[in-house]
């Protein structure tokens, strides 16, 4: 390790006094102006990952649905995943260093993670369209070349793209070719041999609004648009032109504020969706006649997703294992319709990506989407080989027609992480393929009234958690109050889970009419504010 070049470039990327940043589910998050010296950090960080793991990393500049004022960075390990929890201690180590500290640092971490300093290194590099991105990326290169690493800058792209390149890469081409091209040619084709077997049921021509958020999402879409069948007519909307990046559009701000973004005229049973800011998830809505807005969800997705591949999976006739990851803010009607209706395993974790694409893995077919849209489906190495091979093999015409489409849907779903673009083309393909009109989908179940709150605390951290964050082990006391608020009301139940950023307690609660979730969250806010150390006033209604 060349120390003189690490003194000389940390200088030039100086971490402002007192600043103390934590690397969490999203990677570095905050003001673009306080990230200069950690994503110079994360440039010398995915240097050591990479010689430790003797494979290429990916490294995203990107704050997804924050303000266009933010902006974040993260680490994609080799096939696609989030950065190993291990590592995340380690980011964060570094990126609060003093600059006298950095070398020692980055020793003890090669020392604890065994990292040969002598090794090659690859990183990918992405960025979103952020006005701060370009620069940053650029000091996400100085520290990868202080290290001597070698890297690849694809520019602009979503997340996911970024996270499917470093799958492409390190799985030598198997998961695809790793180049925009690459993922275009291999998603379209997949879509168009799966809609060719729709026998044109209802449209001829498939109309779709996309909100991209005035995001990267609105780039890459568009870049794809040659790549669909004729029929498939996408019109894009709020594609950064002219307002700010995710400002009043976008999935965080549909599912918050239950409305339709600017920017977009919404005609009466219109299908309609939106992206967030750097195209990681995805919801749906309408308008009806009588002019209400309908919010159709993650939970929404993953079972019209499961509908269809549990169809499937019958007609191959193998035994494959299926089941759906859900958090306990998936609403209790959706998984009330997974397991009674549909007779679909369940399984709740921790509020995270992480902890739903980890459960998902455990299963043959694994769904996971978290309700603000983000979600994708996991094929296990098992079910992926058999089904390629019945496709090749099988003499019955039912059983190889079903495998077929299976093997499109493998080949359609960006099964590294969450991705919007993808995501958007299995739900139309699906809904093509079964016939079904937005309004229909959305009839499948009605979502139970629900209301989230939060309540600030002195520390977050007297809330202490059990069974994936629906029950309380600490203050004692809370979750007695929480369980004889419950009672109180119909099909209710109500949870409360610190937040993973900040001092705030955050509180979810359904019930049968929206005017006792309403009340229930309130209770129950007021339950936490009195138990858990509130700050300021007491909620109120």
């Amino acid at each position: 390790m060349d120390s003189e070049a690490l003194k000389k470039y940390s200088a030039l990327h100086p971490k402002p006094a007192g600043l103390t940043l934590h690397y969490g589910t999203a990677g570095f998050r905050t003001k673009a102006e306080q990230l200069d010296h950690v994503v110079f950090r994360m440039g010398l960080l995915a240097i050591l990952r990479s010689k430790a793991v003797t494979a290429t990393i990916g490294i995203m500049v990107t704050a997804s649905h924050n303000p266009e004022e933010d902006n974040g960075v993260k680490l994609v390990d080799p096939l696609g995943e989030m950065l190993h929890p291990s590592w995340e201690e380690y980011a964060t180590q570094l990126a609060n260093a003093e600059e006298q500290e950095l070398q020692m640092v980055i020793t003890e971490i090669c020392q604890k993670a065994a990292v040969n300093l002598h090794k090659d290194a690859l990183v990918f590099i992405g960025r979103d369209t952020r006005p701060s991105s370009k620069k940053l990326s650029q000091s996400v290169i100085d520290g990868i070349q202080v290290l001597g690493g070698q890297y690849h800058d694809y520019g602009l792209v979503t997340t996911p793209q970024l996270h499917y390149m470093v799958c492409c890469q390190n799985t030598q081409g198997q998961y695809g070719k790793a180049t925009l091209e690459g993922y275009y040619e291999k998603l379209s084709k997949a879509f168009m041999e799966l809609i060719k077997q729709s026998h044109c049921s209802g449209e001829s021509q498939r109309n779709l609004k996309v909100d991209c958020a005035n995001g990267i999402g609105a780039l890459k879409l568009s870049e794809m648009k040659p790549y669909f069948p004729q029929e498939v007519l996408i019109h894009i909307y709020n594609d950064g032109t002219k307002e700010k990046l995710n400002h009043l559009c976008g999935a965080d701000f549909v599912k918050v504020h239950q409305k339709a973004p600017g920017g977009l005229d919404m005609k009466p049973n219109e299908r309609c969706c939106s992206f967030d800011g750097d195209a990681d998830r995805i919801v749906y809505y309408y308008k009806d006649t009588a002019g209400h807005f309908h919010l159709i969800d993650g939970d929404k997705i993953a079972t019209l997703i499961s509908i269809f591949l549990k169809e499937l999976l019958a007609k191959v006739k193998q035994n494959f294992k299926m089941a759906v990851v859900q958090t306990a803010y998936a609403n209790g009607n959706s998984t009330r319709y997974l397991q009674e209706t549909l007779k679909v395993p369940v399984h709740c974790v921790k509020t995270g990506v992480k902890h739903l694409h980890h459960k998902a893995q455990e299963f043959d077919v694994g769904v996971y989407f978290e309700a603000n849209g983000h979600g994708t489906v996991l094929f296990s190495k098992a079910a992926e080989t058999k089904i390629r091979q019945l496709v090749k093999e099988e003499k019955d015409d039912e059983k190889r027609e079903a495998a077929k489409m299976l093997e499109n849907m493998i080949d359609l779903i960006n099964q590294t992480v969450g991705d919007a673009v993808s995501d958007m083309l299995v739900i139309e393909a699906v809904l093509a393929l079964k016939g079904l009109t937005v309004q229909q989908w959305d009839a499948l179940y009605t979502d139970l009234p629900n209301r989230l709150l939060k309540v600030q605390v002195a520390d977050r951290h007297v809330i202490d958690t059990t069974d994936a964050e629906r029950r309380v082990l600490t203050p004692p006391g809370l979750q007695e109050k929480i369980d004889a608020l419950v009672k109180k009301y119909k099909l209710s139940r109500a949870f409360v889970r610190p937040s993973g950023t900040e001092d705030v307690v955050r509180i979810y609660a359904e019930a049968d009419t929206q005017e006792n979730a309403d009340a229930l969250a309130h209770e129950v806010s007021l339950a936490v504010f009195h138990l858990a150390g509130g700050k300021g006033a007491p909620p109120q209604p």
